[in-house]
């Protein structure tokens, strides 16, 4: 209840906003909007509490605080209008207005419709964001590996230079040449989902070292610990190692653009359920993003990062579903139920493999254990 209580708190005054606003339907409507995002959102909270453990308890509580406001207005709320208004050439004012009359997404000229008409650049845009991140990480050699008949050749390959590039930008190729109707928008759209991956995730490595560097600290990782420092054998960080002033701000900036692609596929995928803004601020901000906090959170205070080690992958090969999943969805529409599914069974079959892993660890007499983590 210490970690989960607010959530619970905010998804019960939601239903009940809800149930006022549009009745029975609309609870019901709120609830689904809610579980949606959060088995949608699942692979988002391990990939949020890898980067959450690095960062100070200080910008930890801005990322719990000011980062859920973001979440829940700028994405699930100010976003959708956003896109509607640029699209539409309409003014905020006018947008709002048109998202109050609903509409069907088959009607051209409501809400819902210009919001689908947005989707192939929405879609190349996050498809790619999420793809490099994974291409980063599956081309890193790494101490632990999950997927070893596979990871292994892909750490090996990934020894050259720029590799994710090449693979990133011949991927966006395929997909503008042959599922786009206007191959020029998403091309652009899927350089700036690149670029700003780049951009910001390499600000946010550049200040994470120099402050590493200023404060005499090391990052442990995968289990390997400076040689002579006592460290425990762990997933993470040490405390000399948390990313403060522009380094934390950055990571920060990470978090709230990948939380931002991750909302891309639940904010569209909505539209398919209800086309009223205020259920899908509810249900996809207020519930479903409160409850990827909560659980980002519990991953990061339980350590559970460092107990089931291959979460970390197991999320990582989801978020690669995700980013497929997006670029297909430029030309064919994918269901969101397929989405959740996929990216809840690489979680699931990550941890059930960690959990033999560990049993496999215990029974050769080598301890497992976890370090207990405070954030925020």
């Amino acid at each position: 209840m210490r970690t989960f209580g607010w959530s619970f708190a905010v998804t019960a005054v939601s239903l009940v906003v809800a149930f006022f606003y549009g009745g029975p339907t609309a609870l019901f409507l709120c609830l689904i909007l809610g579980v949606l995002e959060v088995s949608l959102s699942f692979d988002n909270a391990v990939v949020n509490a890898k980067i959450l453990v690095r960062m100070s308890e200080f910008w930890q509580k801005i990322f719990l605080t000011v980062g859920i406001a973001i979440a829940v207005f700028g994405m699930r709320l100010v976003f959708p209008l956003l896109i509607v208004g640029i699209t539409a050439d309409l003014g905020p004012v006018e947008a709002i207005s048109l998202a109050m009359e609903k509409g069907d997404p088959e009607t051209p000229g409501s809400y819902a419709y210009l919001l689908n008409e947005a989707h192939p650049q929405i879609a190349a845009f996050g498809g790619m964001f999420l793809l490099m991140l994974f291409l980063d990480f599956i081309f890193e050699d790494r101490d632990i590996k999950w997927l070893t008949w596979l990871e292994r050749p892909l750490a090996r390959i990934g020894k050259l230079d720029q590799l994710s590039v090449v693979v990133g930008g011949i991927a966006l190729v395929l997909v503008a040449q042959l599922l786009a109707e206007d191959p020029a928008i998403v091309m652009v759209a899927g350089v700036l989902g690149m670029i700003t991956y780049i951009a910001v995730n390499g600000l946010g490595s550049l200040f994470e070292q120099e402050g590493i560097e200023e404060a005499g600290g090391t990052i442990i990782e995968d289990g390997a610990a400076e040689e002579g420092s006592g460290a425990k054998d762990r997933t993470g960080p040490t405390q000399l190692a948390k990313a403060t002033g522009k380094a934390g701000f950055f990571l920060f900036l990470y978090l709230e653009v990948l939380d931002a692609s991750f909302s891309f596929d639940g904010v569209i995928g909505a539209f398919a359920i209800t086309s009223d803004p205020i259920i899908i601020a509810l249900g996809l901000g207020f519930i479903g993003a409160m409850f990827v906090r909560s659980i980002t959170v519990f991953l990061v205070r339980k350590g559970t990062l460092s107990d089931y080690v291959y979460l970390e992958h197991g999320a990582h090969w989801a978020i690669a579903a995700l980013a497929i999943i997006l670029l297909v969805s430029i030309g064919y529409h994918v269901d969101e139920i397929i989405t959740g599914l996929v990216g809840v069974a690489f979680i699931g079959a990550a941890f059930v493999s960690s959990i033999l892993r560990n049993r496999r660890l215990k029974a050769a007499g080598v301890e497992v254990g976890h370090v207990d983590v405070h954030a925020g």
